[in-house]
């Protein structure tokens, strides 16, 4: 059983990748601040897998402890989330996003040289192409044109990943662009678990439908677009953290010393498409209404995934219906829970 460590195991997408890890035979330590989580997503990832998985609490920007943890785990390779992602804020708040993320990723990167670990998986973004001249989105698309802070720290980390490649380091890396993820694990013991006011669509739709908030904005009618409304490329969870156990599969069996992938449905849906999905597969009514464009959001984005599926050998097998469903019921737990 190989060790991996997940860096914000903690956190949505990372959370649901320690689990499908395990149910694929890896042993995956996770590092987490809890700055943007909470003890009851630990619990619920120990009732899935029927244990409590190894936890450290540290920030990936102090050495010192990246250090030590690697000294007594040991581990073969690294599947690194930890960062800031909402995009409303990095506009506010850019020197928070440029000191955490992209600092967390060169300490990472110099303690696994130290300890001789050359497998990296990176989260990366569609952030990265900013709002696209042509749809879908390839892997050779510009990635440049970042239209957010955060955007800007995907770009640079991935740069810097690619440049060691260049430099004749050792590491292998598999740099992931997710588009949209969505949905919570089906048994509803984890889910997306914002703290505070949701910056993610799902989420504040959750909470509308639970009393939680008053009413959802939808951000933008006059995109040119069918309905007025954003298009993104949702995909569920569930096959996002199946996507990380592929690429590690794909390192462990590459010559490759770095290579970029799409993770998404490969087709776009509109907010409002999605506000009446939830309503309609659901039952439960939504209140809503249109407000103003939001700084640093695009027109429209969907993925070319053709790649992932060629060179990964995946594919999403939910759809955004299956992850308003999960959604919805991780949110019910909550509410049984406070």
């Amino acid at each position: 059983m190989k060790k991996v460590l997940v860096t914000g195991g903690s956190g949505f997408i990372g959370s649901h990748t320690v689990v499908a890890l395990v149910e694929s035979g890896y042993e995956p330590i996770i590092l987490d601040t809890l700055e943007n989580s909470d003890p009851l997503i630990l619990e619920g990832i120990s009732k899935i897998i029927g244990f409590a998985p190894k936890f450290y609490q540290i920030d990936c920007r102090d050495k010192t402890a990246l250090w030590s943890v690697f000294q007594q785990e040991q581990p073969e390779a690294v599947i690194h989330f930890a960062a800031y992602k909402a995009v409303g804020e990095s506009v506010s708040e850019p020197l928070k996003y440029y000191s955490n993320n992209i600092v967390s990723l060169i300490h990472l990167l110099e303690v696994m040289d130290r300890f001789e670990c050359r497998k990296l998986v990176f989260s990366s973004s569609c952030t990265v192409y900013g709002q696209p001249d042509t749809l879908p989105v390839t892997e050779t698309s510009d990635a440049h044109n970042a239209a957010s802070p955060y955007g800007y720290t995907k770009v640079v980390c991935e740069q810097l990943i690619r440049d060691l490649a260049k430099a004749g380091c050792p590491l292998q890396s598999a740099i992931l662009r997710y588009f949209n993820p969505v949905g919570a694990h089906p048994s509803a013991h984890i889910g997306e678990l914002p703290i505070g006011v949701p910056n993610n669509l799902i989420p504040y739709i959750t909470q509308t439908a639970a009393g939680i908030r008053p009413k959802l904005i939808v951000h933008g009618s006059d995109y040119d677009t069918p309905d007025g409304s954003g298009v993104r490329d949702f995909i569920h969870v569930v096959d996002l953290a199946e996507a990380h156990v592929a690429a590690l599969r794909w390192l462990e069996s590459t010559a490759l010393s770095a290579d970029d992938f799409n993770l998404g449905q490969g087709k776009g849906d509109s907010v409002l498409e999605v506000v009446n999905a939830f309503m309609r597969v659901t039952g439960v009514s939504l209140p809503f209404e249109i407000g103003p464009r939001r700084q640093g959001d695009i027109e429209q984005i969907f993925a070319d995934v053709s790649k992932a599926k060629r060179e990964l050998g995946w594919q999403t097998k939910l759809t955004i219906e299956d992850a308003l469903k999960d959604a919805w019921r991780w949110q019910l737990r909550l509410a049984e829970r406070s």
